[in-house]
């Protein structure tokens, strides 16, 4: 199989909660529903750039156990070239606690398990997956040398390098970023690599700003309902958000990456692939959970067309 998009990125399997409110420090709350999602960023990534219209591989680690292999078919059922997911012994596959309230916000915890032994190794032994991918996609849900591994080794055989900085704590190491083509922070992380707090498209714009200055070169702030920030260092444009009625937002970011990567490996411009990108997204927070929520090619182009 050819994979004209490579994510290289975590899997976990999410245990979902959703309950009337968050709970506060030290609070039990009685919950109303529970269910395990096949999820982690970069496994969410990889089924949203499957649906929307891409050839995808991943690289991943999962752990031998009933979860790893979930996860695992989970991603050859989307049609997913799996052959660079690897199983560790003697360590759990990584999850994800989530709680979702009422409003759609959700807070998580993440046990990184199988996703914290992936290796430098494993992306050269399947190098031929990132030689044959045209854009590579990576997050944060892995261990740091891995990364920065990928995003050279990417970068230097000339492929287009996606970084989602999730989840990210403080600046990225500054010799990350000229390997990086486009980076795709939401408000939280901007603010995290910026110090500046991004509550709205003016802030995105100067936490932009900050990273450009920083040595990044494309910056793609995703704002939720208020839209996406798009700069580039010769112009900054803001795309609104569209209007629906949200009833799970955990995914919405994964889904925005994963056809934003998708639409470019299909041969979209960046503007289109914004769009395009978010409409998905916003389809996405209609449904409830992480893959599951995640729409086709054919409902994304409906909604635009």
């Amino acid at each position: 199989m050819q994979a004209n998009v490579l994510i290289i990125g975590s899997l976990n399997m999410d245990l979902v909660a959703q309950a009337e409110r968050l709970p506060r420090a030290g609070e039990t709350l009685l919950g109303q529903s529970f269910a395990t999602v096949p999820g982690g960023k970069g496994a969410n990534q990889a089924v949203a750039a499957a649906r929307l219209g891409g050839q995808v591989a991943m690289i991943g680690c999962v752990g031998a156990d009933a979860y790893g292999q979930a996860l695992r078919q989970a991603l050859v059922d989307e049609g997913i070239d799996c052959q660079g997911v690897r199983e560790a012994e003697d360590v759990a596959t990584g999850i994800a606690m989530i709680v979702v309230d009422a409003s759609s916000q959700n807070a998580i915890v993440i046990v990184a398990g199988g996703n914290g032994q992936l290796e430098s190794t494993d992306i050269e032994r399947f190098d031929s997956l990132l030689q044959a991918a045209d854009v590579v996609v990576c997050q944060l849900e892995i261990p740091y040398p891995v990364v920065a591994f990928a995003l050279q080794r990417a970068h230097e055989a000339g492929k287009t390098v996606i970084l989602n900085p999730a989840p990210v704590t403080g600046p990225l190491p500054s010799q990350w970023l000229g390997w990086i083509d486009y980076l795709i922070p939401n408000e939280t992380e901007a603010q995290a690599m910026t110090g500046l707090a991004v509550n709205s498209a003016a802030e995105a714009e100067q936490a932009a700003s900050l990273l450009r200055e920083a040595g990044a070169g494309k910056i793609i702030v995703t704002l939720g309902e208020r839209g996406v920030l798009f700069a580039d260092g010769v112009q900054s444009r803001h795309s609104p958000g569209r209007k629906v009625q949200a009833v799970d937002t955990t995914a919405a970011g994964d889904t925005f990456v994963g056809g934003f990567a998708a639409a470019l490996a299909r041969g979209l411009d960046e503007s289109q692939a914004i769009t395009f990108g978010q409409a998905a997204a916003a389809l996405s927070v209609t449904r409830a959970g992480a893959q599951p929520s995640i729409p086709t090619l054919a409902q994304v182009e409906q909604v635009l067309s």
